[in-house]
Parts: structure tokens; sequence; C-alpha cells
């Protein structure tokens, strides 16, 4: 009787110890995704409907939230990988690096690696390169994020499941062979564009998913995509229906990218615009849960916060309902632009501008903009195209764009009533939000380097950060 009544309690520890463990987890990064980015995209929403205050994100709805110190080992301020590895590996390393210890030697292992180790399908996804230093950190180690190539390689290598984004960034080099045929041999189907997927999903190889051919090595801005371009929300789609054929369960990284090339650019319209394509894809997650929901973890979060957005102009008010006058990015007004220095033969006159910035932010039509606004583009139009002068383009991070283009995205804020303080990275909290299993872990103040460790318990994960 004693030995029964022994082993019906070893019985029931271990119930109750996997009961509501999270069987599938989803770890959504926006990358550059501050508090005032997410606040300032649901004050958007309501005003694109007439509306006073906030229209909840998906995500912002969840019953859980904390706030996560990002600072790396070598700064204050941190970069994409280290902030990346950081929530892979629950290490602080170094900024510029992926993947390794401050010693320069110690590989890191990941919540991905984790993941597999415990028999789970494993997939990593963004809107940017697929060797981008976000989705590396969770496959990759490097001295440096910019070493392309390597990065690619070691995601050929990783064994991970499903993969998925614009491309390989920098896919060959001399005569080493291509990504594309290391990954091929390493037993992946590279396939391009949702439509594409759709006809070969059932290949039963693991998937490389990325962008059609020659458009780039990322992603589009939302505000700027075709009807064929790839986006987040099928992204997590086709990987819910790869990595769920394991009957293990899955873990499943998807990075918002381009929220963090808007705030470099400091592009208020384009920068939200891809807050709201990742909460789209948030929700594909988020009916899984609802059929799953003892079983799944969803985890927001980010890597940063860029461009130290702050909302207000002065007035005690702001104005983000005039981004829905801007039809394009900073750098695709860049285009727009180049594409009337080729038809007119650089012989660009200044209604024609005008009419484009017209049609393209709603200038003197729906946004009326001030005197002297309407003069600093005036005379920006006059130095670029009407002299011989060199025109000096305004460079961010991952783009360089044409002077006029980058002022009257600045132009668009005074509108809005919202200031970039700088172009780069700021120091600040970021944001994380969370349901389902394991989910109350999430609140407070806590580190970066906390929520793989949490998401691991959740999952029941055995946790090794050291090669």
């Amino acid at each position: 009787m004693k030995r029964l009544f022994v082993v019906l309690v070893s019985v029931m520890l271990t119930v109750s110890m996997f009961a509501g463990q999270a069987k599938y987890v989803f770890y959504f990064i926006g990358d550059g995704m501050g508090p005032a980015e997410v606040l300032a995209t649901q004050y958007y929403l309501s005003q694109k409907k007439g509306e006073l205050g906030i229209t909840p994100l998906c995500f912002a709805t969840f019953p859980f939230t904390a706030y996560a110190t990002s600072y790396s080992a070598s700064s204050d301020v941190t970069d994409s990988s280290a902030a990346g590895t950081a929530l892979a590996s629950g290490c602080k390393i170094n900024n510029g690096v992926v993947g390794l210890l401050p010693d320069g030697e110690t590989r890191l292992y990941t919540v991905a690696n984790w993941a597999k180790a415990a028999g789970k399908s494993v997939g990593i996804t963004t809107s940017v390169g697929v060797n981008h230093a976000t989705p590396a950190s969770f496959y990759g180690y490097r001295p440096s994020r910019n070493d392309y190539y390597e990065l690619g390689v070691q995601l050929t290598e990783s064994g991970f499941d499903f993969f998925a984004g614009g491309d390989f960034i920098k896919p060959t080099r001399d005569d080493e062979p291509s990504h594309y045929e290391l990954a091929e041999k390493a037993g992946y189907q590279i396939v391009r564009g949702y439509d594409e997927y759709q006809a070969k999903k059932n290949v039963g190889k693991p998937i490389i998913l990325l962008q059609k051919e020659g458009r780039g090595d990322n992603i589009p801005y939302a505000i700027d995509a075709k009807d064929d371009d790839l986006r987040l929300d099928q992204i997590v789609t086709a990987a819910i229906e790869q990595l769920s054929k394991n009957k293990k369960g899955f873990f499943l990284m998807c990075e918002g990218g381009k929220i963090d090339y808007g705030g470099h650019a400091n592009d208020a319209a384009a920068c939200f615009g891809d807050v709201i394509a990742m909460d789209d894809a948030v929700k594909v997650a988020y009916e899984f849960y609802k059929k799953h929901p003892k079983e799944t973890l969803i985890v927001i979060t980010a890597d940063h916060e860029t461009g130290g957005l702050a909302l207000t102009g002065g007035s005690y008010s702001i104005n983000t309902g005039v981004l829905q006058y801007q039809k394009v990015s900073k750098h695709g007004f860049s285009e727009v632009l180049n594409k009337l220095r080729h038809d007119k033969k650089d012989k660009v006159e200044w209604a024609d501008v005008k009419a484009a910035l017209t049609e393209n932010f709603g200038f003197w039509r729906e946004v009326k903009i001030s005197h002297d606004d309407e003069m600093a583009l005036y005379d920006e139009w006059y130095h670029s195209f009407q002299t011989n002068e060199k025109v000096k383009m305004a460079e961010s991070l991952y783009y360089r764009d044409e002077p006029l283009s980058d002022l009257a995205v600045k132009v668009m804020a005074r509108c809005a009533k919202i200031i970039w303080p700088v172009g780069s990275h700021s120091g600040i909290y970021v944001p994380v939000f969370a349901i389902g299993a394991g989910a109350e872990q999430f609140t407070g103040q806590i580190d970066n380097t906390d929520i793989p460790k949490k998401i691991a318990k959740a999952a029941g994960y055995k946790v090794k950060q050291f090669k």
C-alpha cells in the first residue's frame, strides 16, 4: 500500500510539473520597437478612424507585460547582434558580435538549440535577410555581425527545420559555393514567394522561404509592398504548417526587422506600418493559440528601441493620423524622385515635385503644411534639381536617400507632432507581452537575458548555454 502511495504521489508530481507546459512557442522580436513605437501605432490606428485614444494592437492586449533592460556587455546602448544574442541565449555579449562571449571564443547555445535538443521543430524567420544580426543570433556565432557569408553557411549547418525572410545577404564569395548551393546540399528546399510555397509546401524537406528573385535581401516596408511581396503573416502561416508536422511541438522565432529600418530613417509611417505588419503575424499565432491555449506560449519583445521617438512636438497633442496620407516610405519616395529625373531627363520643375509630394504625402491637400516648410521643400527642390551642385544624399543605417525625400519625411513628422531625436538606437526599456502557458513569468522589470530562460522554463527545455 505504501509503495502504491509513493507511485501515485510521483505520478501526481510529474503531471503537475508538465501541466500547462508550452508545447508550441512563438517568440516575436520587433527590431527597434520601443514602448513609444507601440503606443504611437495605437494612436495612429485610432486617429485614422477619427477617434481619440488608442486602438489596441493584438499583442498589446495580452494579459502579462514586462519591461526589459537591453544593455550589452560592452555598452549601455546595444546593437541588434548583442541584443539578439541575449534574447536567444540568455548571455550578455559585446556589440557587433554574434553568439560569442566577450572572450571571443566561447560559443553560445540558444533557446532554438534547446528546443531542438528537446525534440521540437525549429523555425527562424524575419522580414529582413535570413543571415542578418537578429535571426543569425539564434543559430550563428561570429566575431562580427557583418560576416554574412560565414553566418549564411552556419544557417545551412544548423539543422533547423524552417527559415524565411527576404533573402541571404551576400550569398556568394569568390569561388566558394553559394548559400543556395549549400542549403540544397544540406537538404533544404528553397522556395520563392508565397505562391511557390503553396505549390511546393508538401515536398517533405526542410524549407527556406524567400522573397521572389531579384527583389533584394529584405522584404519591403509594408507601406511599399506589392501584392505579391512576401508578408510576415504569410511566413508565420507557412511556419505553422511546416513545424506542426512534428507531434512533439515547435519553437518559432519571428522578427519584424523593418521596424528598425523605419526608426533609423526617422520615417514614422514606414515604422508604424511594420509594427502593424508584425501584429498581423502575431494574430496568426494568436489564432493558433486559441486552438491550443494550454499548450501554447506567445512572447513579444524587442531587441532595442530605435530613434528615441517622442510623442509630441508641442501643444499637448499628437497628430499621427496624418501619416495615413503618406503612401510610400522615405526610400520609396526617393525612387519616385529618381523616376522623375529619368522621365523628365533631369528637367524636373517645381510643379512636378509639388504634384509628387501631394500624391505621396498629401501635402497641400489633406495635410496642411506651414509656409516655412513649403519654402524649405522649394529650396531643396531648387538645390537638387536646378543647380549643378552635387546632391548630398541623406544617409541612414540602411539607405541613402534623396535629400528632398528626407525633408518630406521630416515635414510629415512635424505635422504628426512627433520627434525623432536620433537616427540610431536608444538605451530605454523594451516592452514584453505574453500570453499562454508560462506567460505569468513575464511581469515587472526584467533583463533581456531572462526572456529565453523563462521560455525554456515554460517549455521544459534543458538550458545549455555554452559549447
